[in-house]
């Protein structure tokens, strides 16, 4: 059972001026492409389908928004490090981002990042984008494929990456690993 259950698909926004508008409380799901960010969103919402999966990287294209109760939103954001979207779709982003940032409604960060590859130049990059005020969550996907000793090498080399700058997290969304500690995170970020 979800503890969101007004969860639905909300709005695709291709340019700033197709976001909701800036009020209540969000919260964005950013990683590298093909590590599993629809996948969390599916699993945190318990919501099946809500934001598309693919094997194929560079789905998500446009930042997609989902309402889990009134005026409390997901953003599905574009994977990054991915060759195979066009540069200039890519360039159509950066304006995007930059008017994600900053909404007064924007709470937090949740960064998914695959267990096995630890965090990498994107994710800083990434965590250097983010404002002071909002929070940041990682989320290391795909725990499943790892043993018990690789995960907690996993999440010890994770945390000591992150020096403090965000929290962090074993989560597999195929074994359900993690979901409960996601879903508090975000309840705790968007006060539902």
């Amino acid at each position: 059972m979800s503890r969101f259950t007004g969860t639905r698909f909300l709005t695709s926004a291709a340019d700033v001026r197709q976001f909701p508008a800036d009020s209540g409380a969000e919260a964005a799901f950013a990683g590298r492409s093909n590590v599993g960010k629809s996948s969390a969103i599916n699993a945190i919402t318990r919501t099946r389908a809500l934001a598309r999966t693919s094997k194929t990287p560079g789905r998500t294209r446009l930042l997609n928004f989902f309402e889990l109760a009134p005026g409390r939103r997901i953003v599905d954001l574009p994977g990054y490090g991915y060759a195979e979207v066009p540069a200039h779709e890519r360039r159509t982003w950066v304006p995007m981002l930059e008017g994600l940032r900053g909404r007064e409604s924007l709470r937090g960060l949740f960064v998914i990042v695959d267990s096995r590859r630890g965090v990498a130049d994107g994710d800083e990059e990434l965590l250097a984008w983010v404002q002071p005020q909002h929070h940041v969550h990682v989320l290391l996907s795909k725990a499943d494929k790892l043993n018990r000793g690789e995960s907690m090498a996993a999440l010890r080399a994770a945390e000591g990456a992150l020096a403090g700058r965000a929290t962090v997290q074993l989560f597999s969304a195929l074994k359900g690993t993690g979901v409960r500690e996601a879903q508090d995170v975000l309840a705790s970020w968007l006060g539902v």
